[in-house]
């Protein structure tokens, strides 16, 4: 069986549709470069494979987001062995990675140190308040938080911790660290980390004028997620633009 697996993982990492699935994730990660939300050669964006779930297509180790292609993505397992693709792979994306993949469940895992997004992870509530802003009520009742900061994940137990902390949410503020944020999709997901950070430069923005800040009810913000959640077609609408607009 292991002299099969590296076979069989080319012939899967060939299909047409994972290579439509690379082409996405490498858009996304240029996306997100032209968006300003990475960070150097940092940071890690993930599609679980739907033939394989355990298996994961992952950005290499070592190229910027503006300039990763889709025959640069790498087919890794859950234990981090690379089985196609040409480049190495960064230890701190797996183990976060393979976890959330495996323990939280999701398809799509995109993990970055936005700056609005880490900067509200320096504060007291950790987290953006899903009562502020139009763009924040659409992450109401789907984020959580952690706040327990035990440094670099370079082990799989603190992969684990993190993905048990998710506790089933779409996105988690990373407490002194940044956040996660998971969808069905790579269009919706990167949809949901555009809002995301779009949400927090505003709650951020809001704080420094040092005026009261105007929530409103719990119940209208949720009626507002319901309504966006609702259709992700201007989801899909968006992540297509940026394919015409990053290429």
């Amino acid at each position: 069986m292991k002299n099969e697996l590296p076979l069989q993982a080319q012939e899967l990492f060939h299909d047409p549709a994972v290579r439509a699935l690379r082409s996405d994730l490498a858009l996304a990660l240029r996306a997100a470069a032209h968006h300003g939300l990475g960070e150097g050669v940092c940071n890690h964006f993930s599609i679980a494979m739907p033939q394989h779930p355990e298996w994961f297509l992952l950005n290499p180790r070592g190229l910027h987001w503006s300039e990763v292609q889709g025959h640069d993505i790498v087919l890794v397992d859950a234990q981090g062995q690379r089985l196609a693709g040409a480049h190495p792979v960064e230890p701190t994306a797996l183990f976060i990675h393979a976890a959330v993949h495996r323990i939280a469940g999701k398809s799509c895992v995109l993990h970055t140190h936005m700056p609005y997004a880490t900067a509200l992870t320096l504060t007291d509530l950790r987290a953006l308040d899903t009562t502020l802003s139009q763009n924040a009520m659409r992450f109401h009742g789907r984020v959580a938080v952690d706040a327990q900061y035990n440094g670099l994940a370079l082990d799989g137990a603190e992969g684990e911790r993190i993905a048990r902390a998710m506790q089933g949410a779409d996105v988690v503020f990373l407490g002194n660290h940044g956040v996660i944020v998971c969808g069905e999709r790579i269009a919706w997901a990167y949809d949901d980390l555009y809002y995301l950070e779009r949400a927090c430069m505003h709650q951020v923005l809001a704080q420094s004028t040092g005026r009261p800040l105007q929530p409103v009810q719990p119940e209208l913000a949720a009626r507002v997620a319901a309504q966006t959640m609702g259709e992700r077609l201007q989801s899909d609408l968006f992540f297509a633009s940026l394919r015409r607009m990053v290429g």
